[in-house]
């Protein structure tokens, strides 16, 4: 069985590098985050404030994948 993620949506706060973000959680806690694969295919670039949906992995809260824009 592979490693369940969570999902939740985070708010772009600033932009580090091509595929590197710093984004707020719901709770407050700013992480980092990375462009999925098809993403950064698709260069995929997000403005400061923009509500992205994250996965991440249970072993690390610090670090998230962006997966697209939020709804």
């Amino acid at each position: 069985m592979p490693d369940a993620t969570i999902h939740t949506v985070g708010v772009v706060l600033t932009n580090l590098a091509p595929i590197l973000y710093r984004v707020k959680l719901p709770n407050g806690k700013v992480i980092m985050a990375h462009l999925s694969k098809p993403l950064t295919e698709a260069h995929a670039v997000f403005a400061i404030d923009d509500r992205v949906l994250l996965e991440l992995t249970l072993y690390d809260f610090d670090q998230a994948r962006i997966l697209g824009l939020a709804e």
